[in-house]
């Protein structure tokens, strides 16, 4: 957990991360103060960011859609009780993931894997890592959509605990 702490603070203090928070804070100002449209600013901002880390935890592309326009209202709903202590995106982040885990947790989609499919899995992942570094064009290009698909599978073997460490250290970053 002190490890998850370092990056995260080796990466806010980055000065790309620094200006990004500062722009934001003056954004949410404007909302807080009145100014409704300053909103969409963060919501074009922050999108593409918060789609993925939900679509990464639900591998769905309907509900994670869905959850990113919930997480976006709710944030929106909330800016009044946003102050600062934070960057605005970690505030945006802990509300999409919470949001997510009650989803997660109300439809219950954990699943759970038996050992016996672990040695087989494993094997054919070993065949398809060989493919992708001996190929090139459509057959890597497909070996690349059925690694996707294995790892996405793998996500969905997770507890949404564990799914949702594995998405925000190393699919974000944070």
């Amino acid at each position: 957990m002190d490890a998850l702490k370092a990056i995260g603070k080796s990466l806010a203090a980055t000065p790309v991360r620094q200006q990004e928070a500062d722009s934001d804070w003056e954004i949410v100002q404007r909302v807080q103060t009145g100014d409704v449209a300053a909103f969409d600013e963060l919501t074009l901002r922050y999108r593409g960011r918060v789609f993925g880390m939900i679509y990464n935890m639900t591998s769905n592309r309907e509900d994670a859609s869905d959850l990113t326009q919930d997480a976006f209202i709710k944030a929106f709903q909330s800016i009044n009780r946003f102050q600062g202590q934070s960057s605005f995106f970690t505030w945006l982040y802990r509300i999409a993931v919470n949001s997510t885990l009650t989803h997660l947790r109300k439809n219950r989609l954990r699943t759970f894997f038996s050992l016996e499919k672990v040695d087989e899995n494993d094997r054919q992942s070993a065949e398809v890592i060989e493919a992708l570094t001996d190929n090139s064009g459509v057959e890597r290009d497909t070996y690349v959509k059925e690694l996707q698909e294995r790892l996405n599978e793998a996500m969905q073997k997770l507890s949404i605990k564990h799914r949702t460490v594995v998405t925000l250290f190393e699919i974000d970053g944070l």
